[in-house]
C-alpha cells in the first residue's frame, strides 16, 4: 500500500517537471489571459446586487458594524428570529481533504448520541466548506456526508493533466469532477434551504483566499441565497470550489466582479492558505453581537479540526522532495495549530466556551490514493464511534494548561 508520504512525494515530483518546462520558456506558447482588478479598486468591487456577499477576513464588515450600531432591539429581533433571545452553538470545520471523512463521521455519531445542537453559525474552510453547507441544514443530511466522503474517489475529485497540458496550464490537475460533484450535491433546492435559515438568522461562511489581494475572504453563503443574482447558484458553487483549490495542484477559481460599472476579475485559492479553520475576524466585537442578540447563556464554540495535531517523527532523506514534503506538512500543522489558539484566545476574550475535537494519532491507517475510499470510511468509523456515546470535546488547544493558584511560582 502506497502511503500518503508518497502519494505527496510523486505529486510534488510532478510539479517540479512542470515548473521546469515554465521556466525554460515551454509554458510561453499557453499563456492565459484575465483582467484583474486594479490595486485602488480593491475594496470598492463586489457582486452586482448583492453586497454583502462577502467580507475581508481581517476586519469587521462596514454593513455589520453599523447595524450593530444603529439597529433597535425591534430591528435585531426582526432580523434574527431564530436566534434572538436563545443559547448559541457555532461550529468551525477545518480543511484538511479525504480526512473530512473524521468530521462527517463525528457529526453522524453526534446526531446518534442525540444531543447535537442547530448551529447558530457554520462556518467552513477547503474539505470543511464542502462538508459547511450539509452541517448548516442539520441531520437530515448526515446520509449526504457519509456518501461523499466513504464512496469518493481521487478521480471523482481531480484529473491529472499529463505534463504538457500542465505547462501551459495554471494547474497540474483539472478539477471539472469536483466541480461536477458540488453541483449534484448543492442543488438549487438546497440553495433555497440555505435562504431560509439565513431568514431565520443563522449565518454560514465559507473561506477562501484572494491571492491578488494576498487576504483571507469569508463569504456569506446565506446573503447570496436570499438574493435576487442571476448567477447565485454558480457563485456559490465557484466559492466552494475554490475555497477547496489548493494552489498548483488545482486551478484557481476565477471569480467576476464590479468596480465602478466595470467588469473585472479576482483569483481566490484554498482558504486553507489564509488559515486552516476559523470562526469570526478577531477584529469583531462578539460581545457586542451577543449582547445585541440577547444570547441566553454563553455561547458554545466548537472546532473540528480534520487532521493530526500530534508531532510524529519521521527520518528524512537527504533530497529535496522529502525535505520539501516534510516541510510543507509541518508548516500546515503548526498553523493548523496557530489558528486553534487564536479561536482559543477570541473564546477567553469574548466570553465563549470552546470546544475541539481531532484526529487522534492512534489512528495509523495510511491511504493508497489521495482520496482513498477505504481509507474514508475507516476514518469515518472512527469519528462515529468517538461521538455516538458522547464525545469528550477538549476544553483547550494541544499543549495549553491553564495556570492554577497551585502553579503559582513560590
Amino acid at each position: 500500500m502506497k502511503s500518503k508520504k508518497t502519494v505527496v512525494i510523486r505529486t510534488l515530483a510532478s510539479w517540479l517537471i512542470v515548473l521546469t518546462f515554465v521556466t525554460t520558456g515551454f509554458g510561453c506558447a499557453g499563456k492565459l489571459t484575465r483582467n484583474p482588478l486594479p490595486l485602488e479598486l480593491t475594496n470598492e468591487a463586489g457582486i452586482p446586487g448583492v453586497p454583502e456577499a462577502r467580507f475581508w477576513g481581517d476586519e469587521w464588515p462596514k454593513h455589520s458594524l453599523e447595524r450593530m450600531k444603529t439597529s433597535t432591539d425591534d430591528d435585531v429581533r426582526r432580523r434574527s428570529p431564530g436566534i434572538y433571545n436563545k443559547p448559541h452553538d457555532y461550529i468551525a470545520i477545518s480543511g484538511g481533504g479525504a480526512n473530512g471523512a473524521f468530521g462527517a463521521g463525528l457529526l453522524a455519531g453526534w446526531t446518534q448520541a442525540g444531543n447535537r445542537p442547530e448551529f447558530t453559525m457554520v462556518t467552513g474552510i477547503s474539505t470543511g466548506a464542502l462538508t459547511a453547507p450539509f452541517v448548516f441544514l442539520g441531520t437530515d443530511y448526515d446520509d449526504e456526508l457519509k456518501e461523499i466522503y466513504t464512496t469518493t474517489t481521487t478521480e471523482k475529485i481531480a484529473q491529472n493533466r499529463n505534463f504538457l497540458a500542465a505547462a501551459l496550464s495554471e494547474s497540474m490537475a483539472d478539477t471539472g469532477p469536483l466541480r461536477e460533484m458540488i453541483a449534484h450535491y448543492i442543488t438549487s433546492d438546497m440553495i433555497e434551504a440555505i435562504a431560509v435559515e439565513y431568514r431565520r438568522g443563522r449565518r454560514l461562511y465559507i473561506g477562501t483566499a484572494n491571492i491578488d489581494a494576498g487576504r483571507a475572504v469569508v463569504w456569506d453563503i446565506g446573503a447570496i441565497a436570499t438574493s435576487d443574482y442571476p448567477r447565485k447558484v454558480g457563485l456559490i458553487h465557484d466559492v466552494l470550489q475554490a475555497s477547496s483549490a489548493i494552489p498548483v495542484a488545482f486551478p484557481p477559481v476565477m471569480i467576476p466582479v464590479e468596480a465602478n460599472g466595470l467588469s473585472y476579475d479576482e483569483m481566490h485559492v484554498d482558504g486553507g492558505t489564509g488559515a486552516q479553520v476559523f470562526v469570526y475576524p478577531a477584529a469583531i466585537d462578539w460581545k457586542m453581537v451577543t449582547k445585541r442578540l440577547k444570547v441566553q447563556g454563553k455561547p458554545r464554540v466548537f472546532v473540528l479540526r480534520n487532521s493530526f495535531l500530534d508531532p510524529d517523527y519521521t527520518g528524512v532523506k537527504r533530497s529535496i522532495l522529502p525535505i520539501g514534503v516534510r516541510t510543507i506538512n509541518s508548516l500546515i500543522r503548526t498553523q493548523g495549530i496557530g489558528d486553534l489558539y487564536q479561536i482559543y484566545a477570541l473564546c477567553m476574550r469574548d466570553g465563549n466556551d470552546f470546544n475541539l475535537a481531532y484526529i487522534p494519532s492512534s489512528f495509523t491507517e495510511e491511504p493508497s490514493e489521495v482520496f482513498d475510499p477505504v481509507y474514508m470510511g475507516k476514518l469515518y468509523d472512527l469519528g462515529y464511534q468517538m461521538a455516538v456515546t458522547g464525545y469528550s470535546w477538549q476544553k483547550y488547544p494541544p499543549g495549553f494548561k491553564p495556570r492554577t493558584a497551585s502553579d503559582s511560582v513560590k
